[in-house]
């Protein structure tokens, strides 16, 4: 089992866990204690089966279940890579526009995540590839500074 954590300036830190049955299991722990776990398709890691958003008394006691005061320390390894998380407006000019999130393909083709998106009406954490994207959303977005760059190219269809 690999743990991978990446820091997310502004909301918190998202923990990425590979079981070693080849699962992939998300943990988006924001600053303000509000806790969100995201379930991933096997064979597609940008498929967001489910989120359940829990709170921060929601998310102590899920802890204490999955590993008891009693319970020995089975060890992870955690990678501390460096990544940038950028905000991407999503402008009337977008090929996205209208469209749903997974036909960006973000991840599969620039190795980015797309963590939120912020519209006028709130934001939407953990979108799933169905969300349709409308002009005048901003994507929060985390990944290596190429990643990120590249995805705001493709975002913007230059």
């Amino acid at each position: 089992m690999t743990t991978q954590r990446t820091r997310l300036p502004g909301v918190g830190t998202q923990y990425d866990i590979s079981t070693r049955g080849g699962r992939h299991i998300s943990v988006v722990a924001h600053q303000d204690g509000r806790r969100f776990v995201g379930f991933y398709q096997p064979d597609d890691p940008d498929a967001c089966q489910a989120t359940v958003p829990l709170d921060p008394d929601e998310a102590s006691s899920l802890a204490e279940l999955l590993n008891p005061p009693d319970t020995p320390d089975l060890g992870t390894t955690e990678l501390d890579i460096d990544l940038v998380t950028e905000r991407i407006p999503l402008t009337t000019q977008s090929p996205y526009r209208g469209r749903p999130l997974g036909d960006t393909r973000a991840r599969t083709l620039t190795g980015a995540s797309i963590v939120a998106v912020l519209r006028r009406t709130g934001p939407i954490p953990s979108p799933t590839p169905d969300f349709r994207l409308e002009a005048g959303d901003e994507l929060v977005t985390v990944g290596t500074r190429e990643g990120v760059d590249e995805l705001i190219r493709i975002i913007s269809g230059t």
